[in-house]
């Protein structure tokens, strides 16, 4: 299965990367391949170190402005030529879209794909991992949405939460194509 995750190419702190980083191995030792921003920096590199590590294929999926950061030994690397087309291969290439923590572009990328999905454009499981509650107040967000009448589908339809990687690995294995 290709697992496309949104993620940060920052280097932030161990109570997030640790996670993220047995996500990424439960991807690459049960046979999937990880699909990423391509960065080989921050959280980018340690999640993609950790699939490849664990003997899962990694496919990279970066942009003209950002290739100089781009990781040199990925299975495939792919170079965009611009943010909307980087989205829409990361988007064409997934089974499962997966945000971890990040920032605007993490954001940006979640709600690409959310109202795409809102939209039945595609039915892709989408999965929110909100390690040490960094997601509560999305989820918040949303239940408030959800409540108030400003989704067209219940929320359980758009996407689901995650706490731990054994939990994001069951859902993928059992909603995923």
């Amino acid at each position: 299965m290709n697992i496309c995750v949104f993620c940060s190419a920052e280097d932030i702190d161990e109570k997030y990367t640790k996670p993220a980083q047995e996500f990424a191995r439960l991807i690459g030792a049960n046979g999937h391949t990880f699909i990423w921003g391509g960065s080989d920096r921050g959280l980018m590199q340690l999640m993609a170190s950790a699939a490849q590590n664990a003997g899962g294929r990694i496919v990279g999926i970066s942009m003209e402005m950002l290739k100089d950061r781009a990781r040199k030994n990925a299975d495939e690397m792919i170079i965009a030529k611009d943010l909307g087309e980087r989205k829409a291969m990361m988007l064409a290439r997934a089974d499962v879209l997966v945000a971890m923590v990040g920032g605007i572009g993490t954001l940006d990328e979640v709600m690409g794909v959310l109202e795409l999905k809102k939209h039945r454009v595609h039915e892709k499981p989408v999965i929110i991992f909100n390690i040490a509650n960094f997601f509560d107040g999305f989820r918040q967000q949303f239940e408030k949405m959800e409540h108030e009448h400003f989704l067209p589908r219940p929320l359980n339809e758009l996407m689901y939460f995650a706490d731990t990687p054994d939990d994001a690995m069951r859902y993928i294995e059992s909603h995923g194509n």
